[in-house]
């Protein structure tokens, strides 16, 4: 507990005490900083006497000194080895991790509870799976971002034999009977389902029966909420992009921290754990239950954060202990040995405008009843065109229903510092993502060369243009853009060559790092159709090269052939 002399005022701070706050409250002209969460008396008309006294009668530290930046040169220590074999990591996990990842996962076991910070694309999420999947914390709940539900139940499937189910309206009274095994007419089994997936905004629907605040006036407290018993039920719990939890004062920050509190696995996602300053961590390190490592808030913020002023101080210090004890970070150029040059993920969207979707898929499904009736063979040919038209309607709902979550997505790649080349084709969603990121550049068919170069020049070049926005066709083929390592697809061309040659703007020489290519798919739409027929073909795209009519008629027929076997 600190009283802090700076900027003419003293300055109260420390953890919640109700009868330090009453007594506090008394000291007259004393007032609350909201912003900060400490009182503030003004350094007039005898007030130092009346700080000096209370220090001394509630065991307060009077300080007046800027805390002085020592020098710190520790070496940070060694990431620690996974203490299982290949063969029997086998018997727990579908896939092999790449090294650094079993470095990172022999931490997140060894340590428990943990911020994983490395650089996106680094694989925090297949690292956290291992760890919950090795320690056997069954079950698990992740929170994460809207967007990235489906990709966290796609990944467990990916890496483990564990059932992962998304939290919805249909088992939201029901889903902690399949986590304890429990059937709906009441026979115990082992659990079911081990994890259970939500998103920020939903953990009030979910976990929270109620809220007791006194009035509106007063501001959220921890023990105004009121948890469901069922968040007992979670041995483990991973936070994605947990840098969305940096400000303490939040509804979504005081519920990730009640349903995290008696965890003892509890796994921080970010490849941004500090935002602006390091007062960003301290909501962070409080969810994971790691900031009694540096003592209190108070001592936090007096040791690392300027002496109060939410600025900085003993960073080297700071960096020491975080990787001592419950933080690690590796960029790609730490570990770009162990990286192939291209890493493709897939990122599955629950579309907006799903009723527009189905009108869509039912018109084209009456008309494909008559294209299989259809006896003349160039009938058949006129009306395959017709198909392809009402495919690339889906097509175009799809890309549209889906906007949001990739908003979201660039969003957070924004905010890490990072470029990303983001391919798109039609021109409402390259307005749509123009206005989203004003900042961003674009090159379409409607730019002249001029513009063209102009934009690749910005995007190289200026560290402040961190996304473009590029159409498949006129900036698949000639561009280089090596500023960044990651290339998104909003919407998919219709064959492998295409998407290989837009990879390739970024997978080039002078490309010092590992491409990471997204495909943004919408959920039960015929995106997941042209991604698997077109996957499918990489290998043989080089040996058609040129002969791109024949890919387009191949892939669909293909689409045509999966059409009909659903009737």
């Amino acid at each position: 507990m600190q009283i802090l002399e700076k900027n003419n005022q003293f300055i109260f701070v420390f953890s919640y005490n109700p009868r330090i706050v009453n007594a506090v409250k008394c000291i007259p002209g004393i007032q609350f900083d909201w912003q900060n969460k400490w009182w503030k008396l003004p350094n007039v008309n005898g007030n130092r006497q009346k700080a000096e006294e209370f220090a001394k009668r509630y065991g307060f530290q009077m300080a007046s000194e800027q805390p002085v930046e020592k020098d710190f040169d520790r070496p940070l220590p060694d990431m620690p080895d996974l203490s299982i074999s290949d063969d029997k990591l086998k018997e727990y996990l579908k896939l092999t991790p790449y090294p650094y990842q079993k470095q990172g996962i022999a931490y997140c076991i060894n340590k428990k509870r943990v911020i994983i910070g490395d650089q996106p694309g680094l694989g925090k999420t297949a690292q956290a799976i291992a760890a919950v999947t090795l320690s056997n914390q069954f079950p698990c709940l992740v929170i994460c971002p809207s967007s990235l539900k489906e990709n966290w139940k796609r990944e467990f499937h990916m890496w483990t034999n564990k059932k992962a189910v998304i939290l919805n309206d249909s088992n939201k009274n029901t889903w902690h009977m399949f986590a304890k095994g429990q059937s709906l007419f009441g026979q115990g089994q082992e659990g079911m389902t081990q994890v259970f997936i939500t998103n920020y905004e939903s953990l009030k629907k979910y976990f929270v029966t109620r809220i007791e605040k006194p009035n509106d006036r007063t501001p959220l407290r921890l023990n105004h909420i009121r948890f469901s018993p069922n968040i007992n039920i979670f041995k483990s719990v991973i936070i994605d992009e947990s840098h969305r939890i940096k400000d303490i004062k939040t509804q979504q920050t005081k519920f990730t921290k009640g349903i995290c509190q008696g965890k003892e696995y509890i796994y921080a996602l970010t490849g941004t754990p500090v935002v602006n300053k390091p007062v960003d961590l301290v909501s962070q390190l409080g969810v994971i239950d790691q900031m009694k490592r540096f003592g209190d808030y108070s001592q936090f913020l007096k040791r690392y954060c300027g002496g109060f002023d939410n600025g900085h101080s003993n960073l080297k210090e700071l960096n020491w202990m975080l990787n001592s004890h419950c933080f690690f970070r590796r960029e790609k150029k730490d570990v770009l040995k162990d990286l192939p040059d291209k890493v493709r993920q897939v990122v599955m969207c629950d579309i907006i405008n799903r009723k527009e979707y189905n009108a869509a898929l039912e018109d084209l499904e009456i008309y494909l009843k008559k294209y299989r009736q259809a006896s003349d063979e160039q009938i058949a040919r006129s009306m395959k065109g017709e198909v392809m038209v009402r495919i690339g309607v889906l097509k175009n709902i799809s890309a549209r229903g889906k906007l949001n979550d990739v908003v979201e997505y660039i969003s957070d790649i924004v905010e890490s510092g990072e470029k990303i080349v983001v391919f798109i084709h039609l021109k409402e969603v390259a307005q749509h993502l123009k206005k989203m990121f004003p900042a961003a550049v674009t090159i379409t068919g409607d730019d002249n060369n001029v513009d063209r170069q102009k934009a690749v020049d910005s995007f190289q070049k200026d560290p402040e243009c961190q996304v473009i926005i590029c159409s498949i066709k006129a900036a698949g083929v000639g561009l280089t853009l090596t500023a960044s390592s990651r290339v998104a697809f909003v919407e998919l061309p219709w064959h492998a060559a295409d998407t290989e040659q837009c990879e390739d703007r970024c997978h080039r020489i002078g490309q010092k790092e590992s491409v990471q290519c997204t495909y943004f798919l919408g959920k039960e739409t015929i995106d997941q159709w042209i991604y698997e027929i077109i996957d499918s073909k990489r290998g043989i795209a080089n040996a058609i090269t040129g002969a791109k009519d024949e890919v387009d008629t191949s892939v669909m027929d293909g689409l045509i052939n999966l059409f009909n076997k659903r009737k």
